[in-house]
């Protein structure tokens, strides 16, 4: 009999990351994951963590669910309905390139080139950064580089396709360029190149603060780029890429709380009394910091900040499930660039897919570093 795994019962990271996504199975049909019956990056965000699940655990009932809910979206010839004017529609497709090299069907590599054909068709800013989406105009946001650019190498990777390669670092080096506060050395969830948000800095473009999650996809997005970037790429674009990551590390271990392990909302404004701790960017944190000290380029201070706020994040899943057989509380909805009041009162959910997604990803990362 399959043994059922819960927050009570797990203790190794591995069996947390079964939890978390055994609960969600229970939960939904593939195809219910919400929002139901869309290519989106919330359920594309569940799904690849619980594809890094299966390729340490190789069980059969994961890969299923994960082509239950490609199959329910992508028909026989690789067509699907997509946002076509959003980086957010790109995420997913992270998922067609397992499926295509297990299954050899031509729908899945089809269905990849119409998102790849999607970045020649997005607005771009003067130096050619993607807009985030098109109701966005001349913005860029730090959730961008994961949902499209981790794709764009990954496509680069798989088909060859040096141009989209090169575009996708493009995008990495304009965010830096654009977004980086030297001071902290973290970066700014959005930037506006014409600065007619009024979010907008009159000097900069930059929004006014450090929200955790965008910070999260950032790092993720870098921690992927790495391992994927092309063969042929010089030495020190290479470099390059490893000392931005090193340097935001460093920056976001700064700011962990030293008591529960986890991050805050805004990240760099733990002491004020309405700011509060979130779980999605916590666990991102800790996978980018974990993966960091496995690609080399983070030592031993990151490797215990990820100790420390991965026990954070099991503490709040199990203080949070009780009874029930797992909850990730404290995870922000969905969020706009904006102020610190439009950060600080953002609803709160719990088993939200942006924080289970996130949370599955670094239980797998941390398997043996615990």
């Amino acid at each position: 009999m399959e043994r059922e795994y819960t927050a009570k019962n797990a203790s190794t990271p591995i069996e947390w990351a079964r939890a978390a996504c055994d609960a969600l199975m229970r939960d939904y049909a593939p195809g219910e994951l919400p929002p139901a019956h869309r290519w989106h990056y919330h359920q594309g965000v569940f799904l690849c963590g619980m594809e890094q699940l299966w390729g340490v655990v190789r069980e059969d009932r994961y890969d299923d669910y994960i082509r239950g809910y490609v199959d329910g979206l992508v028909d026989d010839f690789g067509n699907f309905h997509f946002a076509r004017d959003e980086l957010d529609a790109v995420q997913a497709g992270l998922l067609l390139f397992r499926l295509h090299e297990r299954t050899g069907l031509a729908k899945y590599r089809a269905a990849a080139g119409k998102l790849r054909a999607l970045f020649g068709t997005l607005n771009r800013t003067s130096e050619g950064g993607f807009w985030h989406k098109d109701k966005y105009p001349y913005q860029m946001w730090l959730d961008g580089l994961y949902m499209g650019g981790v794709f764009a190498l990954k496509y680069a990777r798989m088909y060859g396709d040096a141009e989209l390669a090169a575009t996708a670092l493009h995008q990495a080096k304009l965010m830096r360029r654009h977004m980086r506060d030297p001071r902290t050395g973290l970066l700014y969830h959005a930037w506006d190149e014409s600065r007619r948000m009024s979010w907008a800095n009159a000097q900069t473009g930059c929004s006014p603060e450090f929200w955790g999650r965008s910070l999260g996809w950032y790092g993720l997005a870098l921690a992927h780029m790495l391992e994927l970037l092309p063969d042929n790429m010089g030495p020190g674009q290479r470099s390059e890429l490893e000392e931005a990551q090193r340097e935001f590390l460093r920056a976001i271990v700064r700011y962990q709380d030293g008591k529960s392990g986890l991050w805050h909302q805004v990240v760099d404004k733990g002491t004020l009394p309405d700011n509060w701790l979130e779980t999605s960017c916590s666990s991102l944190f800790v996978y980018a910091l974990a993966k960091g000290v496995k690609q080399g380029i983070a030592g031993g201070e990151c490797l215990e900040a990820a100790r420390l706020g991965y026990r954070g994040l099991t503490d709040a899943i199990a203080a949070a499930s009780g009874e029930v057989a797992f909850t990730l509380p404290n995870i922000c909805i969905g969020t706009s660039a904006g102020d610190y009041e439009n950060y600080v009162t953002r609803p709160t959910s719990r088993n939200d897919l942006h924080g289970v997604g996130a949370f599955v990803m670094a239980s797998v990362e941390m398997r043996d570093l615990v």
